[in-house]
This record gives C-alpha cells, structure tokens and sequence, in this order.
C-alpha cells in the first residue's frame, strides 16, 4: 500500500496534486467493503459470521472522537510519504513509542522506567541522525518531517482511542471499521472543498483513465484489510503490541525500497535505521517484562495496570 500511495501521491507520470482525495477514496471504498460483504454474509455467502450493519447516528457520534484522529493520521501518513522517499519514510515517522510514553503521562498520569525512556532516546537518536543523513544527501524535506512526527502522534492516539471505543461498537472491528471510514469520509469532504482539490480533479487529464482507478481501487482494497487486520490486533493484544510490529514492518519496506529505487546509502544512513529499530524492540522488551511483573504482583491495584499497553 505504501508503494501504491506513493505512486499515487507523487507519480511525475501521474502528477496528481489532491493528497486528500485519494485518502478519501481509499475510506469510502473500505466503507463500501464492509458494507457489501455484510449483506453478502446476510444472504449465505462464505463470509457468513460478519454482523449486519447499519448506520446509527449515536454511535456514528460516539466514533467520532475517534475518527478525526484517523484523519489526522491517514492524512499526515500520506502526506509525508508524499514529501519523503519510502526507503526513508519508517525514519520519518518513527516517533510513535516515543509519544506513547508521552501521551500515557499526559493523558493516564503513568510514569515510565529508566530503561524505557533509554530505549526511547535511542529512537530519537536514530530519528535525528537519519535527519541528518537525508540532508547529507540533499533529500531532505522539512515539511515532509512535519507530517512524520504529527503522523507519529496521531499513529498513537489511534491505538489509544481504539481501545477505548471498541465497547461502543460491542467489540466488533467489523463495525468500528464500518463507522470510522463513513465518518471520515464526512469529514474529508469539506476539506477538500476548502483546499480547492475538486478544481485539481477537474483539470486531471487522467480522471478517466482505467489503469488509473484500478491502482486507486488496489490502495483502497489494500487500505480496507490493514484498517481491519490493525484493530483487530490492538484488540486482542494493546497498541504498543501493534506499534512494534508496524516497525518490523517498516524493516522490511526500508530494505524493498531501496533494492527498488536502485538507491545507494551511507553507512550512518543505514545506523538510524538500526537505532530507531533497535530502540523500539528494546522498548518493547523492557514494558513486556514490567507489564510481567504487574500482573504476577498480587499487591499491585488493577486499577494501576496500563490498560491501554503504553
């Protein structure tokens, strides 16, 4: 998905400038999906087992918190990709562990050990050496680090609010999906309105092209299974379980884009990648070993257990 957004978001064949319409089409397909295998599932089919959907305006309203920072984070992902090459984009927005340690201060008052916040300097130091190597090869963009660190943010207020709005939904990623996608799909259109990308696709001359739908239908038929397969891990292991297998998933996007684009790396390039992975496995080794010992400790309150996995 990540390849076929960039294709999509900074093609020089392509040269379509509407970042926002494609994320808005990769949502309202998702919503279609869901939509269409239910009533496949309501009339026998093999997906037999989905629940029925339909919309209900107050729990669309009690998903909603949710949704503005799915669009935050879809939006600042895909525009970051867009300033950024995909070899780099795992550097650009390593920041998530880092703000989960924040944000589980801020928001849950939980404090976090010596060694976690060792391994969360250590991502930092990989962040900004890679910074640096960027701007050594003249590939920087700032503004594509912009949107890396707020899409960072966004990535971990996304697994904390799933979390907490699944109840709504009873448990069904099925339908969280259903109602996340429909309300971002609201959302995004007065934006697009209000960054002129209609008057952008009016003047595309590949608006008609089939080859060009069908590379926007395979983003959002991918865009559909990693919104489904990503909630229902949050939910059934804790975002921070999540986050950690999204940057070994980012190890492997950063070798395939390099070996694709035919791009050649310094050394120093290839260390903060190493440190921002190193760092984040660390992190998770260090939290899986004191969420170990909070649940075998009979005197620890389970109220002072983390909950969310930060």
């Amino acid at each position: 998905m990540v390849f076929l957004n960039k294709y999509l978001l900074d093609s020089p064949s392509l040269r379509l400038d509407a970042p926002l319409f494609v994320t808005f089409f990769q949502c309202a397909l998702t919503a279609a999906l869901c939509l269409g295998l239910s009533l496949g599932a309501a009339c026998g089919a093999p997906c037999a087992g989905l629940p029925s959907l339909r919309l209900d305006p107050k729990v669309s309203r009690s998903v909603l918190p949710l949704s503005a920072v799915f669009i935050g984070m879809v939006t600042s992902n895909n525009l970051c990709l867009k300033h950024v090459g995909v070899a780099f984009y795992n550097v650009g927005r390593s920041l998530t562990t880092v703000f989960n340690v924040l944000l589980s201060y801020l928001l849950l008052k939980q404090t976090t050990s010596l060694y976690a916040l060792l391994a969360c300097g250590v991502i930092i130091g990989g962040f900004w050496l890679g910074v640096d190597q960027e701007g050594a090869e003249g590939t920087l963009s700032w503004t594509g680090i912009f949107f890396g660190i707020l899409a960072s943010l966004c990535v971990s207020l996304n697994a904390i609010y799933t979390k907490k709005v699944l109840p709504v939904v009873d448990g069904s990623i099925w339908r969280l999906t259903f109602y996340n996608n429909i309300n971002a799909c609201v959302l995004f259109f007065p934006l697009m309105v209000l960054l002129g990308e209609f008057r952008t696709l009016y003047h595309f001359d590949k608006l008609g092209s089939p080859s060009f739908w069908g590379v926007m239908t395979l983003g959002g038929v991918f865009g559909f299974a990693i919104g489904y397969v990503t909630g229902l891990q949050i939910k059934f292991t804790s975002p921070l379980t999540h986050n950690v297998s999204g940057t070994a998933k980012a190890c492997a996007q950063t070798v395939l884009a390099v070996i694709y684009f035919e791009e050649t790396k310094s050394f120093l390039w290839w260390t903060s990648n190493l440190m921002v992975l190193g760092g984040s496995f660390a992190y998770t080794w260090v939290k899986g070993l004191e969420m170990r010992k909070v649940q075998e400790d009979p005197n620890v309150k389970s109220g002072e257990r983390n909950e969310t996995g930060v």
